[in-house]
């Protein structure tokens, strides 16, 4: 196991270097519509890619995720088939948002063998995820 200490340290790595690889400003957070953002997600797990709608308000995440549900079929022929919907998805932290996700299982930020594939998944869905989110945008945020 690794201390607290450690284990930042390794997840800083792991940052850094994914951002070396991968040189390009993400969409994230930038998103333009409140509480709705893109996330990268990489624990001793699994990795994550995903489209996050935590508002205060149900009535808001229910009204976003209801419109992102509404391009279900959309996302999942054109964009991500393996995309999963989770209405109420809880976090580490017990607080539960609305998440639209891809996930790698088997991999962990603590082990730099699993890195390079999480690093090429992580790009390659934030990609796809990112285009989707764009070309949609107008349409989830009416």
């Amino acid at each position: 196991m690794f201390s607290k200490e450690e284990s930042k340290k390794i997840r800083q790595e792991f940052w850094i270097h994914f951002g070396k690889q991968y040189p390009r400003k993400w969409l994230l957070y930038n998103t333009k519509i409140k509480d709705v953002s893109l996330k990268f997600t990489f624990t001793t797990k699994k990795a994550q890619v995903s489209i996050d709608i935590e508002p205060y308000d149900e009535i808001i995440r229910a009204y976003y995720y209801d419109k992102l549900l509404s391009l279900n079929n959309i996302i999942k022929t054109e964009y991500l088939e393996d995309i999963v919907f989770e209405d109420h998805y809880q976090l580490e932290n017990g607080k539960v948002i609305s998440r639209i996700y891809v996930e790698l299982q088997n991999v962990s930020i603590h082990n730099k063998n699993t890195w390079e594939q999480t690093m090429n998944f992580l790009n390659y869905h934030m990609d796809k995820l990112e285009a989707f989110f764009i070309e949609y945008k107008d349409f989830i945020s009416q």
